[in-house]
């Protein structure tokens, strides 16, 4: 049987409550998904505003406010350890009658506290032996153990060697070093010898030809657990003639007859050296450094007044017969400002290096200088 036909809805002959009917539960529906999907997004939305704020707090850059004195450090890779730090000087001791041949050595004597690193039997035995058998001595593994303990190292430190004229950084491990004693030059044969004749420490070459000393010179030591130097920042100071608008602007004031007057330039920093005379001779040399906003960052004085035998390292390029590099400057060691040194030679005590900011205290360089 054909299948009856079913009537074609017209909408216009729907009742408005069939149509109402109809529709309402479709309206729901989309209306509550709506709510849902609000809901869900006010919800998302105050982790969207943390995460925000996270990421905004961690991408800010920190500001710190630096004096206008101040002199740019460094940035430190390891952090040093400055409050216990020593520096050496390393000397080269003659071999035996050969004076074309010298050992290589670095004396700790300085901040050595233990006084017993010298054996008690080996002196005693002194007086059966001949003074050359009495000039050098290698420490046994008791008396290296006492040395260790009285400059505060262990075998797991090393020796960095740094010479800042070539920029060749050595390290060596101390367990691969001789812990050894030299006599000091002012012990004279026949007399008797005590620990504290001997300066002790550590060798670095054994008859090394006195023409090869110069990967020496310009070297300074430091013994620990970290690099503290900072590699091919030094440079020798380059001194150039500056006129008497100089001398009058930054040296005024001196009761003493006025020299030369000299300025360099290192980076960002300018150097100005007045020479201050008494009868011809020079008596002091003032230093002072200008940043880069005209402002004097660092000044100091160097004399030999009052002093007992010290006297002033030439200017580089004062001699152009034999030029020479005394007076150095630059960034130096890790996380500090630079340095200058190299003016003056003392006769009695140990030169220093002095850090180009007023917070910095000078620092010693360990030479063992005995008269």
């Amino acid at each position: 049987m054909p299948k009856e036909k079913q009537p074609i809805l017209n909408r216009a002959n729907i009742s408005p409550n069939l149509i109402t009917k109809s529709i309402k539960p479709y309206r729901s529906i989309k209306f509550m998904k709506k709510k849902v999907m609000i809901a869900l997004a006010l919800l998302s939305l105050p982790l969207i505003i943390i995460s925000c704020k996270k990421e905004e707090k961690t991408t800010t850059p920190a500001t710190t406010n630096v004096s206008s004195d101040a002199v740019k450090a460094t940035k430190p890779v390891d952090e040093i350890d400055y409050k216990n730090f020593n520096i050496f000087d390393v000397t080269t001791i003659s071999s035996g009658q050969n004076n074309e041949l010298a050992d290589v050595f670095i004396s700790v004597s300085d901040i050595n506290n233990n006084p017993n690193v010298i054996s008690s039997d080996f002196l005693k035995k002194q007086k059966q032996m001949f003074f050359e058998q009495l000039k050098y001595l290698e420490l046994d593994a008791e008396h290296r153990n006492k040395l260790l303990s009285g400059i505060h190292l262990t075998e797991n430190d090393s020796l960095y060697l740094f010479n800042y004229e070539l920029n060749k950084l050595q390290k060596t491990p101390i367990s691969k070093l001789k812990a050894v004693a030299y006599l000091d030059v002012y012990a004279s044969e026949g007399e008797d010898i005590d620990a504290g004749s001997y300066m002790v420490g550590f060798q670095i070459e054994s008859k090394k030809k006195i023409a090869d000393y110069d990967q020496f010179h310009n070297a300074i030591a430091y013994f620990g657990n970290k690099n503290p130097f900072v590699e091919n920042k030094m440079k020798p100071i380059k001194w150039e003639k500056s006129g008497p608008d100089i001398s009058k602007k930054y040296f005024a004031g001196s009761k003493l007859t006025y020299g030369q007057t000299f300025q360099s330039k290192y980076e960002n920093l300018t150097y100005y050296l007045q020479e201050l005379l008494e009868d011809e001779m020079v008596l002091e040399r003032r230093l002072i450094v200008i940043n880069d906003h005209h402002q004097k960052i660092f000044e100091t004085t160097y004399t030999t007044a009052g002093s007992d035998g010290a006297e002033f390292y030439p200017l580089n390029g004062d001699n152009k017969d034999n030029p020479n590099n005394f007076q150095w400057t630059g960034y130096l060691f890790k996380g500090k400002p630079p340095v200058t040194f190299g003016f003056i030679a003392p006769s009695f005590g140990c030169p220093s290096i002095l850090f180009l900011d007023k917070k910095e205290k000078p620092l010693k360089i360990n030479c063992d200088n005995r008269h």
